[in-house]
């Protein structure tokens, strides 16, 4: 799924209140965190992960790297913040509300 500019600030409205889940510390990225998110985002359809000072991953790498191993897209990274979404099959809340702007 592409997002287009008007859905990506939408997505960034809804996300504005959101409080970040996960944390990625030194280790980086694992396929335990990618794991991790994959169930947390399976419901909620958004979700944000910070990026914790001490790591020295890169930002967009890092970002690009959750986003390919879940299946989801990378809405926006924001300081040490990132915004991810996936779709939900199961509650399907955000996603029907997507459909209706093009």
């Amino acid at each position: 799924m592409n997002l287009t500019s008007k859905k990506r600030a939408f997505l960034k409205k809804r996300a504005h209140n959101l409080d970040p889940i996960f944390r990625i510390g030194k280790e980086g990225f694992s396929e335990a965190l990618a794991q991790g998110v994959a169930d947390a985002i399976g419901p909620r359809e958004l979700i944000k992960v910070k990026i914790l000072q001490n790591s020295e991953v890169e930002k967009k790498e890092v970002a690009y790297q959750i986003a390919d191993a879940i299946g989801a897209e990378v809405v926006s990274i924001i300081g040490r913040t990132i915004t991810f979404y996936k779709e939900s099959e199961e509650k399907p809340s955000i996603s029907l509300e997507l459909k209706g702007i093009k």
